[in-house]
């Protein structure tokens, strides 16, 4: 049984927790079951829009895959697929080690089932934890019909391979949906069997890093994919909710409904009752339309006592972080191999000392939040698009107060996630909804509900000490950060311990803990609690990285001025690869290493040196992407031209060059890392917004003013070819954009911004 997610468990730490829950996955999954006569037809109308299994003999030797008796490989995918092709990544990681004809390959996005193990997307994880789990169930499919093959083939198993969806021998060869009608396919392996596995070299690999068209666009662009919004049932109603003026406490007094009776179709208004504290405040709005829920809604007055955060501002949460930074006991010291800090400050020749700052950032994906919830046959059915299943459940549980068993999530495409859906709250109060009417519940927010309801990425404020000895040798660097901690407020379980004994949110300080040799060293990660209780923080894309990486790079390019030296000969000086920054198998061979040589690649590849016209310049930053653990090394040099008069800033182009090990999916490395960028440029020149009275300024896009397709730059893109182990693409470019347009500003006209968005009455102030 895979582990479940449980508050009350011990605290593990991030990777502990990780190889604790797949690696239980693993052991359920790779005992090999036997033929069968039927199976389960896979319902056409599913997310990944594949046909349905033939329905005669049926190979499935592990739960991850499944052979039928016309050849069809239809393999099992936990992720959340939201257009980043992740179905397509982890099936042909499967299909090459079994030896699959890709064209007789499907995916299948499951529903939730304990039998998956840990069901999440986010992080830059999927493929990092996906390949060694499916290669293994690859290998142990490819043996299992090498021997059932070379058995019907009447030939010696040493002289098969598998390739093409055959098992061949000299000139003969036999199909593997053959093998699955004809064959006694009961091999079983051990544990230990399945560890000693044999992995196709590299060498061998006919799928992984080569070009194939991806599973999911025919029904993407067939029309035949479902997405959340899409789930409907016979006799449905609709649910429109009202949003309480605070986050957290918020207690209904009384609700006036008598203007939307007035609308047809408005059938009652209903207050939530929530035991797992999830939707404190909220009525939802029902009625036999959404456009008749939306209308009566408007209409609906609710009389609230709002909770304690009520008049708090963006102000009042910044202001709060650097008093907790000022406060030197406050946090959790991160451990990054010692060192006297004090000691280094006192006997520097020269300090240097910043402040960076970032605002509330929202995901504003395309597809609103939605849901749809039902009982059926005893159990409860949550139809939606989530990121992570396993962290809803215990939730949903506790809210309908039913066991976890009795509860299930159907799969759908996301029309966007960027970790707004690895909070799956927005299934909590349809779930109630439909408990208390005793019918199925659709509820789907408006635009400006999902913006007051998102979980945004937490503003943020940092402190960077730099001490200096001679020859502007680097001595000491301190980084102390203050924001809102998901995990503190979702997932205390994962939340390792500092080492000053202080649990941490690693998600919220992952990138101040760099691969530079900076001599004494001191990271500090610091929980704004009045940001915690002010709104429900969440994970953005690249979450962490997102703002401690635009205060680091931001403070190497200002440390390399002080230093008098180049910003990227500084840079590299420092990524020396001694010590704890040597890295280490398997993830992290080569270390800092790989990291100076992505900042080379990437500034010969943009003519870093090279003269370019007035008030124009490049500018470099380089990150490991999000974790020391599975790190992927990125170099971006931006291009930027600025005007001195308006104060706006053109990003005219982006090289951008990125060591991820082992590239899966080329075409979809090169997507993730072009939608990384441009998130990233987003961010840096245009996201964001503030909160006033415990609520976000903006609320649909007339006013939050996110990248346009004119403002996009010239992107040069490249990898370093590699067979390391293949880790993350999703978030690593989005953390590198932004330092490396600020680097690029200052370069351009001597304006040093140390604030994200960039406005352009910032650069205009700054240049003076």
């Amino acid at each position: 049984m895979a582990r479940r997610m449980n508050p009350g468990a011990p605290v593990l730490t991030r990777r502990g927790f990780l190889v604790a829950s797949v690696g239980a996955g693993v052991g359920a999954s790779l005992a090999f079951g036997f033929p069968r006569g039927a199976a389960a037809a896979m319902d056409p109308a599913v997310p990944g829009g594949m046909p349905p299994v033939e329905t005669g003999a049926l190979f499935e030797p592990t739960l991850w895959f499944a052979i039928d008796g016309e050849g069809w490989v239809s393999i099992n995918i936990i992720r959340a697929e939201m257009g980043q092709h992740v179905g397509t990544a982890l099936a042909r990681i499967l299909a090459d080690e079994l030896g699959a004809d890709w064209d007789k390959v499907r995916i299948l996005h499951v529903d939730t089932d304990p039998k998956w193990g840990l069901m999440v997307t986010g992080g830059s994880w999927s493929v990092w934890q996906s390949f060694p789990l499916f290669s293994r169930a690859g290998a142990a499919g490819r043996i299992a019909l090498i021997e059932q093959g070379a058995k019907l083939l009447g030939v010696d198993p040493s002289t098969c391979r598998a390739e093409s969806g055959a098992v061949v021998s000299g000139g003969a060869s036999i199909a593997f949906g053959e093998i699955a009608r004809r064959g006694a396919l009961d091999r079983r392996f051990s544990a230990e069997e399945i560890e000693a596995l044999p992995i196709k070299p590299a060498s061998e690999r006919r799928l992984v890093g080569r070009p194939v068209q991806a599973l999911d666009i025919p029904p993407k662009t067939d029309g035949t994919a479902r997405y959340g919004i899409d789930a409907k049932v016979p006799g449905m109603v609709y649910a429109r909710p009202k949003i309480p003026p605070t986050r957290n406490g918020a207690k209904v007094n009384g609700v006036d409904d008598s203007a939307a009776r007035a609308v047809k179709g408005y059938i009652s208004s209903l207050v939530l009752d929530d035991p797992s504290g999830t939707v404190p405040g909220w009525v939802m709005v029902i009625a036999q339309s959404y456009p008749a829920a939306i209308r009566a809604a408007d209409l609906v007055r609710v009389d609230w006592t709002p909770g304690p955060t009520s008049a708090v501002s963006e102000k009042d949460i910044q202001d709060h972080a650097a008093q907790l930074i000022a406060q030197p006991d406050a946090g959790a010291v991160l451990d990054t191999g010692g060192g006297d800090t004090a000691a280094a400050f006192k006997a520097a020749q020269s300090t240097l000392e910043q402040t960076y700052t970032t605002a509330t950032v929202l995901h504003f994906q395309l597809e609103p939040v939605n849901a749809l919830a039902f009982e059926k046959d005893g159990v409860f059915e949550i139809h939606t698009g989530n990121q992570w299943q396993s962290l809803i459940l215990p939730t949903l549980a506790k809210a309908l107060g039913r066991p976890e068993s009795g509860i299930v999530l159907r799969t759908y495409l996301l029309g966007g996630g960027f970790g707004r859906r690895l909070n799956g709250d927005y299934a909590v109060p349809a779930a109630l909804a439909a408990k208390a009417l005793g019918k199925p519940v659709k509820m789907v927010l408006t635009r400006e509900d999902d913006a007051r309801f998102d979980s945004p990425r937490s503003p943020s404020v940092q402190r960077l000490r730099m001490a200096f000895g001679a020859g502007g040798e680097v001595t000491g660097m301190e980084h102390d950060a203050a924001a809102g901690w998901p995990s503190q407020v979702m997932t205390p379980f994962l939340m390792p311990k500092g080492a000053n004994g202080v649990l941490y949110d690693p998600f919220s300080i992952s990138g101040a803990d760099h691969w530079y040799n900076v001599g004494a060293q001191k990271v500090r990660a610091i929980s704004n609690d009045l940001a915690n209780t002010t709104f429900r923080p969440g994970w953005l894309r690249s979450v962490g990285p997102g703002w401690t990486n635009w205060a680091l790079e931001s403070f190497m390019d200002e440390a390399a001025h002080h230093a008098g030296a180049d910003p990227v000969a500084f840079r590299l000086k420092l990524l020396d690869a001694k010590g704890r920054n040597a890295g280490s198998a398997p993830n992290a061979v080569g270390g800092a290493l790989r990291q100076a040589e992505v900042v080379r690649r990437a500034a010969a590849r943009a003519g870093w040196g090279v003269p370019l016209p007035a008030d124009t310049a490049l500018g470099l930053a380089t990150s490991f992407g999000q974790e020391r653990d599975m790190p992927t090394w990125i170099a971006c040099v931006a291009r930027v031209r600025v005007d001195r008069v308006s104060g706006v800033v053109r990003a005219e182009k982006l090289t951008l060059v990125a060591d991820a090990g082992t590239v899966v999916d080329p075409d979809g490395a090169r997507a993730q890392v072009e939608g990384a960028a441009l998130w990233g440029l987003s961010l840096a020149l245009h996201e964001g917004t503030v909160f006033e009275r415990c609520q976000v300024k903006d609320t649909n896009l007339n006013s939050y003013m996110p990248l346009r397709i004119s403002d996009v730059p010239q992107m040069d893109i490249s990898f370093v070819d590699s067979t390391e182990v293949p880790v993350g693409l999703g978030e690593p470019a989005a953390t590198v954009v932004g330092p490396a347009i600020g680097n690029a500003i200052f370069n351009a006209v001597g304006a040093r911004l140390r604030h994200i968005p960039i406005t352009p009455d910032a650069v205009r102030s700054a240049i003076g």
